[in-house]
């Protein structure tokens, strides 16, 4: 057979294509690079997920340090053989009955738990229905299930109820069906229409699996969540899933939903049966931290406000902001260049905050992404609004 001339020859780099995919990245403004963070910064942060305040919170760092002392720095194994204490059996039974489900199960991250959820729950010919706006792991969550993908535009029950009559005229639609969606999109932090998305899956059978991971200790009462806010916690049809490295100040993922549910994730699920199970020092942190929130339900209505008072006075400065349904607060930048040198004088002004650029902006948008954390004083909510006003590009 003729050599194909395409064909890498012998002593050619196999990975020269990466230099050119670098200096593409770099003619676009979408380079990204590691920043390593102290231990301890000056910078007021606005950057992270921690919506609470909690990940350095006395209760939380030493429930994290007692659980690394008592049960070891790792789980030694996967939850099915070493890897399952009696610490991660506690904060499921705990998590479960706060948010209101049957039962729960906790995996090491919030993108492993979309994964297990998403494709132990579907199949080859059946459907998943999903919004355009989802997070990374329910896109790749569809991509791995071999299902039948229908991706509906962002926030529209009506286009998931013709999605799911469509399905119906397919001839090897087998019936089962699961729309996905987050309940707060990470990127503009608006929320998903939930009971209109129930609403649709309830006329045709199908199941309802919402991403809480931005909802869970800022929506709800005392922050049970988006699903609890709607009233859908618990029931039948419903599967939740969620991280335990946002509000809960730890590290870790979980889904919650029906007992047969978790049951049938512990037995197909591989991203839970084939990972190393949750480090005891992340499960007994985020299980402080949910004892915290349970305490101290007020926290929840704290972020809310911040946020709600960030997006006041940043529009009322000028600029363009995305009105928060719970602790996102997004503020468009012109470019991705000017996103990257904004954020980067706010950091020089003392203030770090989140950049996001194509390709993790579904429409190309380029944004300052900010945290309405729920301990920040009105004196640091001042020094934010200052430094973010007075950096921001002028086109």
């Amino acid at each position: 057979m003729p050599a194909d001339p395409a064909a890498a020859q012998p002593g050619t780099d196999p990975f020269a294509w990466i230099d050119e995919a670098r200096e593409r990245r770099r003619s676009a403004g979408l380079v990204r690079t590691l920043n390593p963070r102290p231990a301890d910064s000056d910078l007021l942060d606005l950057a992270s997920n921690d919506y609470l305040g909690l990940a350095r919170h006395p209760e939380v760092t030493r429930a994290a340090a007692a659980a690394a002392h008592r049960w070891g720095a790792g789980a030694t194994g996967s939850r099915l053989v070493t890897g399952t204490t009696e610490l991660h059996a506690q904060l499921e039974g705990e998590l479960a009955e706060y948010c209101g489900f049957e039962a729960a199960l906790v995996l090491s991250s919030g993108y492993a738990a979309n994964l297990a959820a998403v494709t132990a729950l579907t199949a080859p010919g059946s459907l998943v229905v999903s919004d355009a706006g989802n997070h990374a792991s329910l896109i790749d969550g569809c991509r791995l299930s071999r299902a039948r993908t229908a991706v509906v535009p962002h926030g529209d029950p009506e286009a998931v109820h013709k999605a799911l009559d469509a399905a119906h005229a397919e001839p090897d639609y087998e019936g089962r069906a699961v729309v996905v969606s987050d309940s707060v999109f990470s990127v503009d932090g608006d929320s998903a229409p939930l009971a209109g998305y129930a609403t649709a899956c309830r006329a045709h059978g199908a199941a309802l699996l919402v991403d809480d991971a931005h909802g869970l200790g800022v929506l709800g009462e005392g922050g049970r969540g988006a699903l609890h806010a709607a009233g859908l916690a618990g029931d039948r049809d419903v599967v939740a899933t969620m991280t335990l490295s946002k509000s809960l100040g730890s590290q870790g993922g979980a889904v919650l939903g029906p007992a047969k549910v978790i049951e049938h994730l512990v037995n197909t699920a591989r991203t839970f049966i084939f990972d190393t199970g949750l480090a005891p020092a992340a499960a007994g942190g985020a299980l402080a931290a949910l004892r915290l929130l349970r305490r101290e339900p007020q926290r929840a209505d704290r972020a809310r406000a911040v946020a709600r008072e960030l997006h006041r006075r940043l529009t009322a400065g000028g600029l363009s902001a995305v009105l928060p349904d719970a602790a996102v607060v997004s503020v468009r930048a012109p470019s991705p260049e000017a996103a990257v040198r904004w954020a980067a004088d706010c950091r020089a002004a003392g203030l770090r905050v989140g950049c996001f650029r194509p390709p993790s902006v579904p429409d190309g948008i380029s944004r300052l992404r900010l945290t309405a954390r729920g301990d920040l004083t009105d004196r640091q909510i001042d020094e934010a609004v200052g430094a973010i006003l007075s950096t921001a590009p002028t086109a």
